[in-house]
């Protein structure tokens, strides 16, 4: 969930660099743009919900806690014709929440055995 989240988000910003750098007309089809943004609000949100039936659990909380600073950047109004200079900024604001919950959904999960240092192993009696 957190790799599709983060595609569609990707090619949402190279699609809005594209019209904004004018190598792409959208005026016929704005709502492509509108579409893929909620598709990538629904994959982020599919994504946080893995926080209660994802598994490994632990790296499936801390996945989601890093993405959900994305939504809340994603909230203020920017128009494209008002706030043409906002826009990309805000847009902008939620990669590096993306790009962090990506990776640590990717990363394995790590025991408790694998945490302990190796002058703290308990030997046990024969």
């Amino acid at each position: 969930m957190f790799t599709a989240a983060t595609v569609s988000y990707a090619a949402n910003c190279a699609l809005g660099a594209s019209v904004a750098l004018r190598l792409v007309d959208t005026r016929n089809v704005r709502w492509v743009h509108h579409a893929l943004y909620i598709a990538t609000f629904s994959l982020a949100v599919g994504a946080m919900s893995s926080a209660v039936w994802g598994s490994p659990r632990g790296a499936s909380r801390a996945a989601a806690a890093l993405l959900a600073p994305a939504a809340v950047s994603e909230c203020p109004r920017t128009g494209s014709a008002s706030a043409a200079r906002r826009h990309p900024l805000v847009a902008l604001t939620a990669a590096p929440f993306f790009l962090a919950a990506l990776v640590r959904s990717s990363l394995p999960e790590r025991t408790r055995s694998q945490t302990r240092k190796p002058g703290n192993t308990r030997k046990t009696r024969k």
